[in-house]
């Protein structure tokens, strides 16, 4: 039987209290998870301050940086540990895993690591009212003690680019990884180790949110900022707990994103392109298209291209070769997207393909599997329309100017990103320009530059981070003034 323990200046710690962690591909029990309590939080967050005042602490940049990229190695090579690891947490397909997750998540604390050690400060010269000379120049030090809260849709990766910039800026860290996902940050407590990151630097803590983990880390004041990934309703919570002691914070929360196609579009990268953002990793990402808007004049061949794309997906488990699509992560999120689509068909929806569970063998049938499901005919007040499913699922409109589809998009309380279809330049730019959006991708979805701004507009969060930005929420600048 595994155990997943807390892992706490240096070592890890068992608790009182477990919860199981189960398999989402059938149910099968991984192992127990370590619930920490108040007490095992503070002593995180103390040893986690304590570290700031030591070895960490006096620790050069070069020396930082060293040390960052030797944790990137020891997850490389650790790899296909850290894949198993996040394939029976997830049921996430293994080409998934391979190619995004795990590389991703090594490779946030080189990129990390090295932008920080390059980044220049301010430096001003002046004369003073005496007709002297002064010097003001820019100093970055670290926030202090910071909370990372993760979801549960790409546990390491989410995870390694809050815990990357933190460390790289001399940040101590204390990780809530989501209580669906727990294996890989405990297991990068062992990396951790082995590298000789300082006992305290990093520390890991398991547990729920409300009366558990979440909620005792949120509002410890020992605790300097936070840096969250979740729905927006547990961002408010968040928020509001940081309020005591004007902590800052960083989130990206919910959206509800569109898909723009154009009809002088790539016709097939277009379905290509919104087939991914629409299924991938069961349409359990952020940055996913529920909504799609498709130009009038191929509306009705796009639909069927991508109810082909749909019905072509090979749902599995994660090893099976050729698996497009894994299970949802947990029997209650099933429960929840199943609703939306008995909604979806209460409220009138053309169901194009898909709208329930589909077979699967005995030894998997009590894995959390839904269809990949596209609608169409429903009013822009509708439930699926309107609110985040985070399942594989979108509703296809037709639309017929700029004008409209921008108003459409825009049409939310949400603003993460879009993606865009089209080969005119100028309308590209203009709905790049105009789409109230934190991300806009034309012809393209989820490509990444990590130097560039990430982050969402309205409820979809607040600030900034990626490159240069993640200096500006993991670290203070301070003016030093010198009077010659």
């Amino acid at each position: 039987m595994k155990q997943f323990m807390n892992f706490i200046n240096g070592e890890f710690v068992a608790s009182g209290k477990t919860f199981e962690n189960r398999a989402p591909t059938d149910n099968s029990l991984i192992g127990l998870v370590h619930e920490a309590g108040a007490a095992e939080v503070d002593a995180a967050v103390k040893a986690a301050r304590a570290a700031l005042r030591g070895d960490w602490g006096r620790m050069s940049a070069a020396k930082r940086t060293e040390m960052l990229h030797a944790v990137a190695d020891g997850i490389n090579r650790r790899f296909d540990d850290f894949l198993q690891a996040e394939m029976a947490d997830t049921g996430k397909p293994l080409s998934l895993a391979s190619h995004i997750d795990i590389p991703r998540g090594a490779a946030n604390f080189k990129v990390f690591a090295d932008l920080v050690h390059n980044v220049p400060t301010e430096s001003f010269r002046m004369t003073t009212p005496d007709g002297g000379t002064a010097v003001s120049y820019g100093v970055r030090s670290p926030l202090g003690v910071i909370a990372v809260v993760c979801p549960w849709n790409l546990p390491l990766l989410l995870m390694t680019w809050k815990v990357g910039p933190a460390l790289a800026c001399g940040n101590t860290v204390v990780v809530k990884p989501s209580e669906e996902t727990p294996a890989t940050a405990t297991l990068l407590g062992e990396v951790m180790k082995a590298v000789g990151v300082p006992d305290g630097v990093y520390n890991v803590v398991h547990g729920f949110g409300p009366d558990s983990a979440g909620e005792y880390l949120t509002r410890h004041p020992g605790v300097s900022g936070i840096t969250f990934t979740g729905e927006t309703r547990t961002g408010e919570v968040i928020m509001t707990a940081a309020a005591r002691g004007v902590r800052p914070v960083s989130f990206e929360l919910g959206g509800k994103n569109a898909g723009i196609v154009f009809a002088d579009a790539n016709f097939e990268q277009a379905v290509a392109g919104i087939a991914r953002s629409s299924f991938e990793n069961c349409g359990q990402v952020c940055l996913g298209t529920e909504r799609v808007y498709v130009q009038r004049p191929i509306f009705e061949r796009f639909v069927q291209a991508l109810k082909a794309r749909a019905e072509a997906l090979v749902i599995g488990p994660s090893t099976q070769p050729g698996v497009g699509l894994g299970p949802l992560i947990s029997a209650e999120h099933q429960r929840k997207v199943l609703s939306y689509y008995e909604r979806a068909r209460a409220e009138g929806a053309t169901v194009v393909t898909g709208g329930g569970v589909p077979e699967m063998p005995a030894a998997l049938a009590a894995g959390h599997w839904v269809q990949p499901t596209i609608w169409t005919g429903l009013p822009e007040t509708a439930a699926v329309v309107r609110e985040e499913v985070f399942g594989p699922c979108c509703h296809v409109a037709p639309f017929d100017t700029v004008d409209e589809v921008i108003a459409l998009a825009n049409d939310t309380d949400y603003g993460l990103c879009t993606t865009v279809w089209t080969q005119d330049v100028s309308v590209a730019n203009r709905c790049g320009q105009e789409i109230d959006v934190g991300l806009c991708w034309i012809n393209s979805w989820f490509l990444r530059d990590l130097r560039t701004a990430f982050g969402g507009a309205k409820a979809s969060g607040i600030g900034r981070e990626g490159g240069v930005h993640s200096l500006e929420f993991y670290s203070e600048l301070r003016n030093v003034m010198v009077k010659l």
